[in-house]
């Protein structure tokens, strides 16, 4: 980061205990009244500012994050060595924080395309789905003959198809193997949000043909007879004869896919999905927060932003459930809490075994800590509704979306919910798509905005440097968001990102 003129810490709240490092501060760097640090702290780390008995809890946003593990001095650089999770009593406080929702005075509007049904994209793609992971292969080589290699010698097998984004495979390695209760249920819900998803123009199904998942059952459960083209490999007579029927599904739809125009629709039809990955310790301040209030002025829109990843929400559910618009919400989100805390049990594992080594590189110790700083991404409004996995957002406002926390399992999920936009915050730089839904990136931090300069859209390090506020960054998010659903490319769509990062929730046993 460059020479700043800020102060070397943050201070997020008057309760805590712990400041913020701007940048890495040698030993002696003042970071609050009389208090100097005591040794190194990395950038985006904490130092504590008051003295923490061993067992005393640490708060960070105002919020618990962990219990000292040891006398901790003020002046001490706070991580694992000394600080980790703890248990404590939530109050969920049921709705106490729930306000009505004020709509923006002036509407906004966007470029985007009109289907029959009247649903809007935001993109216009082809896409190919797979029932199972032997079917993959045939997907890839139909999508690859229409495929620009954004590296390669700049052919375009679609350049008389401008108004088509692409042809997308959405390949995965499950659907057979599987119980055909639950898991298969998910698989299938997760298939059919996407055949069903806007942004898709016209589908085709590729199966096998001796596959647990079959095409007519999920056809006939998903109530999707009709609605896209299917082939399986057995009948079709082998993989060749599969993949030239397959061009040939996509040579014949082109014209009409082609076929369609712009036009200004409101962005109350925007439905944002909130992601962020490769995490830091800048991430609940700078562009977590800016995101926050880029999704209120989206739910201001009377638009649509859905929250997900349930084990970073763990620990910051109880802020959660005092915007819950009736108890009964809350209780649903408390609900999907508890699954969590039964199946990392089950499994042998631990809800703080969450944050990733990169993570705690970059300054987030518990899960706790990292729970906090994630939920910002929602900003401030009502929440409205709690949805399973892949499940259908119907509702306008803020939603939660039960998903795990790797970020292309949620992403999928939310998608298959109806998402056609996504922003995606990292602080150690995630590399992602997430086709057909474009996928704007918002570095945390400008040292890692100007690294990766190719991959990321927006850089949030502003906030961090006093350049810019919340509010404004915020502002400058929602009018990428504009932009980007009206068609303006983003980074990762430029590199060719958003097939590969396609991946349902596998459940169960794999038989």
């Amino acid at each position: 980061m460059d020479s700043i003129t800020a102060p070397p810490v943050i201070r997020l709240h008057e309760q805590d205990g712990v400041v913020i490092a701007r940048a890495a501060l040698p030993p002696g760097t003042p970071v609050g009244p009389n208090i100097v640090a005591r040794g190194r702290v990395p950038a985006g780390h904490k130092v504590a500012v008051m003295g923490h008995a061993p067992g005393e809890a640490v708060r960070r946003y105002g919020q618990i994050i962990g219990f000292a593990t040891q006398p901790i001095a003020p002046g001490e650089w706070v991580h694992t060595h000394n600080m980790a999770m703890g248990d404590f009593a939530r109050d969920y406080a049921w709705g106490v924080d729930a306000r009505a929702t004020v709509l923006a005075e002036v509407p906004e509007v966007f470029q985007g395309i009109r289907r029959a049904d009247g649903r809007v994209a935001t993109r216009n793609h082809i896409g190919i789905i797979t029932s199972v992971n032997c079917s993959a292969h045939v997907a890839d080589l139909i999508a690859r003959a229409f495929t620009k290699n954004p590296f390669g010698d700049g052919h375009d097998p679609l350049a008389d198809y401008a108004q088509v984004d692409g042809v997308v495979a959405l390949t995965h390695k499950t659907g057979c193997g599987m119980t055909e209760k639950e898991p298969l249920r998910v698989l299938r819900r997760v298939l059919a949000g996407f055949a069903r998803h806007p942004n898709f123009s016209h589908v085709i199904a590729i199966g096998l043909g001796c596959e647990v998942n079959q095409l007519g059952g999920m056809l006939e459960e998903q109530r999707l007879a009709g609605r896209l083209r299917t082939l399986t490999i057995q009948e079709a007579g082998g993989t060749r004869k599969t993949v030239e029927a397959g061009i040939g599904f996509v040579r014949e739809v082109l014209a009409e896919a082609n076929a369609v125009t712009r036009v200004a629709v409101p962005a109350s039809e925007l439905c944002v999905a909130l992601q962020c990955g490769g995490s830091d310790g800048y991430s609940g301040i700078s562009a977590n927060t800016a995101l926050g209030a880029a999704s209120d002025l989206v739910v201001a829109q009377g638009g649509t932003v859905i929250l997900s990843e349930s084990p970073e929400t763990y620990g910051a559910e109880h802020l959660l459930t005092r915007r819950a618009v009736s108890r009964e919400v809350g209780e649903k989100l408390v609900g999907v809490m508890k699954w969590w805390e039964d199946y990392t049990a089950r499994e042998g594992a631990e809800m703080n075994a969450n944050p990733s080594p990169g993570n705690k590189a970059g300054g987030l110790t518990t899960i706790l800590e990292k729970s906090l700083g994630a939920m910002a991404k929602a900003g401030t409004t009502n929440l409205v509704d709690v949805v399973g996995y892949a499940e259908p957002v119907t509702a306008k406002g803020f939603v939660f979306m039960d998903t795990p926390g790797y970020d292309p399992v949620g992403a999928t999920g939310q998608v298959a919910g109806g998402a056609n936009l996504m922003c995606f915050t990292t602080g150690r730089g995630s590399v992602f798509g997430c086709k057909p839904a474009p996928s704007l990136k918002l570095a945390t931090n400008s040292t890692i905005f100007r690294h990766m300069e190719e991959d990321m859209d927006i850089n949030c390090g502003t906030v961090l440097e006093g350049a810019e506020s919340v509010a404004e960054c915020g502002e400058r998010i929602f009018r990428h968001m504009l932009a980007t659903a009206s068609g303006a490319p983003t980074k990762s769509e430029a590199l060719g990102f958003g097939d590969a990062e396609f991946a349902p929730w596998v459940l169960g046993a794999t038989m």
